[in-house]
């Protein structure tokens, strides 16, 4: 028997629930919009709708006094984002941090030298790739002093920073971290980074400095109960994992660590962020939020979205 379509139940546009109306277009665009009024001509969908979510939970944790933590990768420092982070950490935008090896890395390279980053291609070929000699030298100085002071490794590289003359000191994550009394925990996994080849690397010092910034980061993650933020941007692999055991021991110690927004924002998907810092951390409790575009244009969006709305609030 042939198809008879003169038979389907069918119904009113008028009666179905839409996903998409006018009122969610995005707002015709006008010279001299502010950026507050930028943000709210933004189509309300998707990735936009995700950053202004994530704007009012940084302002709603800044109001409450809760903790903003952001795991930052080193594509973070190599974008030229670290005068905004500055900013953060001393406006209270940000209120901990952590970060792997290679972004502390680039950090002492751009304040002690004023330039960082290689041509990997280029240089790996005649085997020079991460053999800058002022590099390895002062990096792993750094970390030995904060094994012998018994601090943390992004403390140590920050103390290092502040204690030596530098070019762009001003403008360190970690030097900015450790005036504000906000020291940057750094976690590092053996072999990954271009110092750890370096004649002057020593084992037992990576392994106490990067293992007492876990324990601190243990101690932070508590903190996150009940409103906390965590945001990670541009780490795919270590700090995700890093994160998801601080929270497990956190958990394990001291109790429910939950009811807090987690945050992913990156160029790409990838799962360990996706599962380590959104689905399973929040899986009973909480908001996650996966925000996905180049951190040179996300991170100013975010962080300016939070300077407009925290200073209109005091005015």
């Amino acid at each position: 028997m042939p198809l008879d379509r003169r038979k389907l139940e069918r119904y009113s546009i008028h009666d179905r629930p839409s996903l998409v109306t006018p009122s969610a277009f995005a707002k015709e665009c006008v010279p001299g919009k502010s950026f507050e009024e930028f943000l709210q001509s933004l189509p309300n969908f998707l990735q936009a709708n995700g950053l202004l979510d994530l704007i009012d939970c940084v302002v709603g944790a800044v109001q409450k006094d809760k903790p903003i933590l952001v795991l930052y990768g080193a594509h973070v420092v190599k974008v030229g984002l670290s005068p905004l982070f500055c900013q953060a950490l001393s406006e209270g935008w940000v209120t901990y941090a952590a970060t792997n090896g290679a972004g502390t890395i680039h950090d002492l390279e751009l304040a002690r030298f004023g330039r960082t980053s290689e041509d990997v291609a280029a240089s790996l070929d005649d085997g020079s790739f991460g053999m800058a000699r002022e590099t390895g030298t002062e990096w792993n100085e750094a970390v030995h002093e904060g094994s012998v002071a018994q601090i943390g490794l992004g403390e140590a590289v920050g103390r290092w920073i502040l204690s030596h003359d530098g070019q762009t000191k001003g403008d360190s994550i970690l030097a900015t971290a450790n005036e504000r009394g906000r020291p940057v925990t750094s976690h590092v996994a053996i072999g990954t980074d271009i110092t750890h080849s370096h004649p002057e690397a020593n084992g037992a010092d990576l392994g106490a400095t990067s293992y007492r910034d876990f324990e601190r980061l243990c101690e932070r993650v508590i903190e996150l109960h009940e409103g906390g933020v965590v945001i990670n941007i541009g780490s795919a692999v270590i700090l995700p994992e890093v994160f998801l055991k601080a929270l497990a021991v956190a958990r394990n110690l001291h109790g429910p660590v939950e009811s807090f927004t987690a945050a992913n924002l990156d160029m790409n998907r990838h799962y360990r962020p996706l599962q380590n810092i959104l689905n399973r951390p929040t899986q009973k409790s909480g908001k996650a939020l996966e925000i996905i575009g180049p951190h040179e244009i996300l991170v100013p969006m975010l962080f300016q979205g939070v300077c407009e709305r925290l200073g209109s609030s005091a005015e």
